[in-house]
């Protein structure tokens, strides 16, 4: 009976260990990717300023072609908002709305994926001579939830390669049309 206390004991203040740690990691989950693509940013803009133009470069409906996509307000611009729905868990269920747009500069998302919180999403565009740096970066505050923090550590890894995947499709699409 006692060495079952013991590792009912133990289990209890590892848990506490891990719980008190988790609030000395970061409260805020941050991504960011960049690449250079060979256009001004007039011709980059359209594809970031539109939910409907994001189908054209997403790195998530290849992977489920049977995504569910539903877009209201404007064609383009603040207001413009993409809901999916999907069964893949890499892809999942969410709302994304176009909060603010700077002709050829900036566009910011909002982020909402019900349960698993709300984010907000940019892309930037800085023009490099006859090229455009275009950075696409993602914000999360994971508040004072535990479970939260230790997966926002996870975070760049599990969604850096995705934003990688999709800026070199939107280079693609862009330098495509020439």
């Amino acid at each position: 009976m006692r060495f079952i206390k013991r590792i009912i004991v133990t289990l209890l203040v590892l848990i506490l260990i891990l719980v008190g740690v988790s609030y000395l990691l970061p409260g805020k989950a941050e991504v960011s990717r960049s690449i250079t693509i060979d256009a001004p940013a007039s011709k980059i803009f359209p594809y970031v300023n539109s939910m409907q133009e994001t189908e054209k470069w997403s790195p998530w409906l290849s992977r489920d072609p049977e995504t569910k996509l539903a877009y209201t307000g404007p064609d383009a611009g603040v207001g413009n908002t993409l809901t999916w729905s999907s069964e893949h868990p890499q892809v999942g269920s969410g709302i994304q709305e176009i909060v603010e747009s700077v002709e050829n500069q900036t566009v910011k998302t909002a982020l909402d994926f019900g349960d698993m919180g709300t984010a907000a999403a940019s892309f930037t565009l800085q023009p490099e001579g006859d090229q455009t740096k275009v950075t696409w970066g993602f914000e999360s505050d994971l508040g004072m939830n535990p479970m939260m923090r230790w997966m926002g550590l996870m975070m760049d890894e599990w969604v850096g390669s995705d934003y990688e995947r999709g800026l070199s499709n939107l280079k693609t699409v862009v330098e495509g049309q020439g």
